[in-house]
């Protein structure tokens, strides 16, 4: 198994926020080739702004692990994470983190900048699919105008 099937994975769970009205982003965590957590995003049905893919994934993968440290993990998701994940990303101390799509509008880079917020041992690659999640944000904004 690789990075192309675990985003395939994280594209599943974006097409299913698609369905549910919500902004298509999905996320997996993966420990030893085994997804662990799953996620995307639940803004709308929760009403709760911190309802993101990456989030609902990390806490998916603490309770399978029993643990609150990711250091052999690695999270895909459909587009860069934004601020308020890195935030949580970082403290996960996960050891990698793929990315399809760069988001330039909402991804941490907006308040970081180049730097990066994640831990100092976190790999962060840009990885496959990366027109595929464009083309389904792109779908879903075009929806709502």
């Amino acid at each position: 198994m690789n990075d192309e099937h675990f985003m395939k994975q994280a594209l599943e769970e974006a097409r299913k926020a698609f369905e549910d009205g919500e902004v298509p982003i999905g996320a997996v965590v993966v420990q030893q080739n085994r997804i662990i957590g799953r996620g995307h995003n639940n803004v709308e049905r929760l009403n709760d702004c911190t309802a993101h893919a990456e989030m609902i994934a990390l806490t998916s993968a603490f309770n399978t692990l029993g643990s609150k440290y990711l250091m052999d993990a690695t999270l895909y998701v459909t587009v860069e994470p934004c601020l308020m994940c890195a935030g949580a990303l970082y403290w996960s101390k996960i050891g990698k983190i793929v990315y399809a799509a760069p988001d330039e509008k909402n991804s941490y880079r907006r308040a970081t900048g180049e730097r990066s917020p994640f831990h100092p041992k976190t790999q962060l690659i840009q990885g496959p699919y990366k027109e595929e999640s464009l083309q389904l944000m792109k779908a879903f904004f075009e929806q709502r105008r």
